[in-house]
């Protein structure tokens, strides 16, 4: 506006106005021109246009809605349902939240028609600010088939539902709410606090630390998509169910299952002459035997091994630590899975464990 010859709206290059045109009252000064007369407005009609961009999208299960915003009391029998968070980074702004659900088939209503027995359940999810403003919704409805004859049998299962959030470190608030369709008065609620971390650039880090029952390797089309997908991995957490005299339960695996743990380690060293790191990775898994009259309670170490972070990738400052293990080794008790990180370039330690039960 302000460089001669630069800028020209088109009626200025033909000589039918003049840059200081754009001044003559009104809140904006974009040059008249045919289409001029309702220029005053255009401030506002961008105004109106940012807030329909940034505006969070519609919400479908308005019912549902209702129990977050309108704190509507709930009608019937609650519908339990545990939830698990964890936390990754995507950039140095961004981390990924995953969020599990899950729900015992049991406290599922189930309609059977032409041999299937259907249960249907509908989740909302909003994750909102301090001051009230939401930055992320989800809403889904899970569908669990089983054949009539097998119903019985898969009511002593779980199903699960996992949604992956992008967000940026900080503090919010995490609502969800779920309801049975077949059986309208059965809802559940949820509301957590949501501390997202922030990975600082010097600072080695770690993800969670994921204790799983199913992982797997995924094909190149899927890598970064799908449910319980993180990078090129197949990865389905074990979710704990809280209770109030225990509200942080370690998850609980059989004999006959396999322990899967994956945890990614943020910002190791890089040495500039060999561009490689050289930290080493220890990860074991240690049986907690409980205090008696006479002795206080301990960790017995059953299984440690130790790696090199050059085998999980030497040319980055990231590296993915997982492995897949059979229980039927493991006598029924308490356990805990720890995985150290000492990095020789940057000289910093950290450590993550996650608690399981063996049954």
């Amino acid at each position: 506006m302000h460089v001669p010859g630069a800028g020209a709206t088109q009626y200025e290059e033909m000589g039918q106005a003049k840059k200081a045109d754009r001044f003559k009252g009104g809140l904006e000064s974009l040059g008249t021109g045919p289409m001029s007369q309702g220029q005053e407005s255009k401030q506002f009609d961008r105004i109106e246009l940012a807030a329909k961009i940034f505006a969070p999208p519609p919400i479908k299960f308005k019912d549902l809605d209702a129990f977050m915003s309108e704190h509507k009391l709930l009608t019937g029998p609650v519908f339990p349902f545990d939830v698990r968070t964890d936390f990754m980074k995507v950039t140095e702004s961004t981390d990924l939240v995953p969020v599990t659900l899950q729900m015992k088939n049991r406290d599922i209503t189930f309609v059977t028609k032409d041999g299937v027995a259907r249960g249907v359940v509908n989740i909302l999810g909003k994750v909102t600010t301090i001051t009230g403003k939401t930055v992320q919704t989800f809403e889904d409805t899970v569908e669990v088939e089983q054949p009539s004859e097998l119903l019985e049998k898969s009511l002593d299962h779980q199903s699960v539902y996992w949604k992956a959030l992008p967000l940026m470190p900080g503090l919010y608030r995490l609502d969800i709410v779920i309801k049975d369709v077949n059986n309208p008065d059965h809802v559940g609620i949820y509301g957590r606090a949501l501390n997202v971390p922030t990975y600082h650039d010097e600072k080695l880090g770690t993800s969670t630390l994921i204790l799983a029952d199913q992982m797997n390797s995924v094909s190149s089309h899927s890598i970064g998509s799908g449910n319980f997908v993180i990078g090129n991995t197949f990865i389905r957490p074990r979710v704990s169910s809280p209770t109030p005299s225990n509200p942080n339960p370690p998850v609980k695996f059989r004999r006959d299952q396999q322990l899967s743990f994956w945890m990614q380690v943020y910002n190791l060293g890089i040495d500039e002459a060999t561009k490689s790191n050289q930290a080493t990775v220890t990860y074991q898994i240690s049986k907690t035997v409980a205090a008696t009259a006479t002795t206080a309670a301990s960790d017995t170490v059953v299984f440690e091994k130790q790696l090199d972070s050059k085998d999980l990738g030497s040319h980055s400052d990231q590296m993915t630590v997982e492995n897949t293990l059979p229980m039927a080794g493991l006598e029924p008790g308490k356990y805990k899975v720890t995985i150290k990180v000492n990095d020789g370039i940057s000289k910093q330690e950290i450590a993550q464990s996650a608690p399981f039960v063996v049954e």
